[in-house]
């Protein structure tokens, strides 16, 4: 059995242990880099009563929090406008551009704020035409497919080639409700004639917590060879084959889930309990006069209550 990084620091408080500060920034690193989407604030948060060091907290959290944001494509809002937080338009020194809207700004990752707003001059070459056909194409799929999504085209010089990234995510991060989840997608492909090769890389990553703890996350890679005439015609092809791969990745998803419930309940748990479609009152059991009083006065955790069997 694989050891959780928080049981370690609870150990270590619990036979009062005092951690050594390397042993509690190891922990705390280890905890952040696994914190699901939209849930960093809280587990910084929870941190900062664990540790009582707010300071340490809060210098170590800033370090992961830019590299779970920008690893995650974060949409943040600035002067109305949705920008994407990526690895492809970070300038160094938490500064980002939109290239949509050609100005660029500071993000302090840990607070979630915008500073210092300025323009962020591009040329309006080929390069820059053909990114904004495929903006434009791609942003009128994703608000008719994604409710809640978000997408940008960034433009990179290799050399002389040039490569384009473009990222989509749809999240749905709600506290109040039983779960968090993650969609995104990256495309790569370089402007070279006649035809290119693009490179695909799905994450769908789900987070629920009302009765129980699961994390899941499922990737997938996709590659195609489209032709390049000119920038309408591609600007289709590459928005009708990130469809095509997006409904793949989709249905198998579903098909999976549903196999892999059967499988649970078809064939596991069916041998051991009876399929009864019941919830079963475990504190009831507990305090059933057939059971020992030592044990009677005992309280099931809440995530235990609610089974179905």
């Amino acid at each position: 059995m694989v050891s959780h990084p928080l049981d370690s620091l609870l150990d270590s408080m619990c036979t009062r242990q005092e951690p050594s500060e390397q042993e509690k920034v190891s922990l705390m690193c280890s905890l952040l880099r696994q914190s699901p989407p939209g849930e960093l604030g809280y587990i910084v948060h929870d941190l900062c009563v664990l540790i009582q060091d707010d300071k340490l907290v809060r210098q170590e959290a800033a370090c992961v929090a830019a590299c779970h944001n920008k690893n995650n494509f974060i949409p943040i809002q600035i002067n109305g406008h949705t920008v994407l937080l990526t690895h492809y338009n970070d300038l160094g020194g938490n500064r980002f551009f939109d290239p949509e809207n050609k100005f660029s700004f500071e993000f302090d990752h840990l607070r979630g704020a915008t500073s210092k707003p300025q323009v962020h001059g591009v040329m309006l070459d080929k390069g820059e035409l053909w990114r904004i056909a495929l903006h434009k194409g791609l942003k009128a799929y994703v608000s008719c497919h994604f409710p809640a999504g978000n997408c940008c085209v960034f433009k990179k010089s290799l050399g002389k080639r040039q490569m384009y990234v473009a990222c989509i995510e749809a999240q749905q991060y709600q506290p109040s409700n039983p779960w968090n989840c993650l969609w995104k997608s990256d495309w790569t492909f370089a402007l070279t004639p006649f035809t290119t090769e693009v490179t695909g890389i799905f994450l769908l990553q789900i987070h629920y917590f009302k009765d129980a703890n699961f994390h899941i996350s499922v990737s997938k890679s996709v590659s195609e060879t489209l032709n390049m005439i000119d920038q309408s015609q591609f600007a289709t092809d590459f928005v009708k084959f990130v469809k095509a791969e997006d409904d793949k990745f989709h249905v198998a998803i579903l098909e999976n889930i549903q196999a892999l419930s059967e499988d649970i309940w078809e064939k596991n748990l069916r041998r051991k309990l009876p399929v009864t479609r019941t919830f079963m009152n475990w504190n009831e059991l507990l305090n059933d006069q057939h059971l020992n009083t030592s044990v009677s006065n005992t309280e099931v955790l809440p995530c235990l209550l609610k089974h179905t069997i």
